[in-house]
């Protein structure tokens, strides 16, 4: 059975010493993880010599205190039947599913059923309510997972009562509000320190200003270290059905146009698609001036979570240094997390799968001319 020390331990092997509301975090991970697989009669988890009805840890605060770090390894050294998604992911995945669910009474429910199917332990990373519509259903869904027992560890920037947070239509998502509080252990991850700041820089250098002849080549040397320069021409790749135009398209990077991915008008679902295919992104031609516009600042927002959620590496060139353009902006959910993942995306800290895959497509090449 896993214990705290085993957290620990895991933690100090890449140098961590978690704080005390991590510590807080580990413990409660860990008494989770000793309760029950068994649901009694009222569809909960019981702790074995424990009245305890928490069948979840709710992990929120600010970003970069070392929520998911936390979650991450205690997932990982878990040996239950487990998953562990970011929300758009689930979001996409519950859509898609509705979509071939013939009519009934309780589609909803009928589907979660099936999602959580052999599921024991459900992870969410950076779960968050912003619109009704992911309320109705991020309800419903919990509503199912509540009754059949399944432990759910949620990290949030938001507090529960901070959840779809709009005045019209908050009321309507106090039941759940409530089913969290009641059913989780709460976790306020309240440090000074963001722990993403201040990393030692990478030596591969990842974001550039301005839009110069020294930019263009950096980004040139960028693309041919990875994937040489035989993929280099313009291509159309698809992003979850539809076109995009962009620079190159190597098997391991894609290089394509701010405008053409974070103006033009597309969605998570484009970001999670380009995510699965590629292990990294240069994101080029970033005009500054178009992060005033809410919806272009909010894809932006959603393509870093999910490039940083895949651990895809990231490097964007704009007219001024991205991060200083970003600060201080409003009208999008979650930029401060953005800018602390940005910090993160640009240190050495920050292990991406490009190198490893751009490696592995070497080794296959060189086998491949080695073939008589």
């Amino acid at each position: 059975m896993l214990d705290e020390a085993q957290v620990v331990s895991a933690l100090a092997a890449r140098d961590i010493v978690p704080d005390a509301t991590q510590r807080d975090a580990i413990a409660a991970l860990v008494t989770l993880l000793g309760v029950s697989g068994t649901s009694g009669s009222n569809g909960r988890r019981a702790k074995s010599g424990s009245t305890s009805t928490h069948q979840g840890v709710y992990c929120h605060g600010l970003p970069g205190r070392g929520k998911s770090l936390v979650v991450d390894t205690v997932f990982e050294l878990a040996s239950c039947r487990k998953r562990r998604l970011h929300f758009h992911e689930f979001l996409r995945e519950m859509n898609r599913r509705l979509v071939n669910e013939p009519s009934g009474d309780d589609r909803l429910g009928s589907v979660s059923r099936q999602w959580l199917d052999g599921v024991e332990l459900l992870c969410f990373d950076e779960f968050h309510v912003h619109d009704i519509a992911d309320a109705f259903l991020m309800g419903r869904f919990l509503d199912t997972a509540i009754g059949l027992g399944t432990r759910i560890v949620l990290t949030s920037n938001y507090a529960p009562d901070a959840l779809l947070s709009d005045p019209e239509f908050h009321e309507r998502f106090l039941p759940t509000i409530e089913q969290i509080k009641r059913c989780f252990t709460l976790i306020h991850f309240d440090g000074a320190r963001d722990y993403r700041f201040g990393g030692e820089e990478a030596a591969l250098s990842h974001f550039f200003a301005p839009l110069d002849a020294a930019t263009g080549d950096a980004l040139l040397q960028i693309f041919e270290r990875y994937e040489g320069n035989e993929t280099l021409e313009p291509a159309t790749v698809s992003a979850a059905g539809r076109p995009l135009a962009a620079h190159a398209a190597g098997a391991a990077l894609l290089w394509a146009d701010f405008e053409n991915l974070c103006v033009a008008s597309r969605s998570h679902l484009d970001y999670l698609d380009l995510a699965e295919h590629w292990h990294g992104l240069i994101l080029d031609q970033v005009r500054t001036e178009w992060l005033a516009q809410a919806h272009t600042l909010q894809r932006l927002i959603w393509l870093v979570d999910i490039f940083y959620d895949r651990k895809c590496a990231l490097f964007i060139a704009s007219d001024q240094p991205i991060e200083a353009a970003l600060s201080g902006l409003e009208g999008a959910h979650d930029l401060s997390r953005t800018l602390s993942r940005l910090a993160e995306m640009q240190s050495r800290g920050y292990r991406s799968t490009l190198d490893n895959a751009a490696g592995r497509i070497e080794s296959a090449a060189a086998q491949t001319v080695a073939q008589p």
